[in-house]
């Protein structure tokens, strides 16, 4: 069974940088979209980026276009967001999801879930 197992998350302040990472344990990637779905307190689930199998598509929410960059190397079975310029609503619950129909991984139908990481940006 693989299970998403995130990390990079911490306390930055604002105009700082993290790297999450997001390692399939126990499994490969093998044929799923991954996406980086974000969780603040209070507020809706959100994609804020996503990557295809390949790798040859991607998409980010408006919210963090410019500034955070998807990427994933299939071969370490990995999955980066680098998250650049953090403002303090960027802080949220950060979830690492696989999802085997690019259409669906966009709209949050996700196949497999990780537990999470928590990035908190203060001002």
């Amino acid at each position: 069974q693989v299970q998403l197992v995130e990390s990079g998350g911490g306390l930055v302040q604002a105009g700082d940088s993290l790297r999450l990472s997001c390692v399939a344990s126990g499994g490969t990637f093998n044929g799923y979209n991954i996406a980086w779905v974000r969780q603040a307190p209070g507020k809706e689930r959100e994609v804020v980026a996503a990557v295809s199998w390949g790798g040859g598509l991607t998409h980010y929410s408006d919210s963090v276009k410019g500034r955070f960059t998807i990427s994933r190397d299939n071969v370490k079975n990995t999955v980066f967001l680098q998250m650049n310029s953090l403002k303090p609503e960027d802080t949220a619950v950060y979830y690492c999801a696989a999802g085997p129909r690019w259409t669906g991984v966009l709209t949050g139908a996700m196949e497999k879930w990780g537990k999470g990481t928590l990035v908190t940006v203060s001002s």
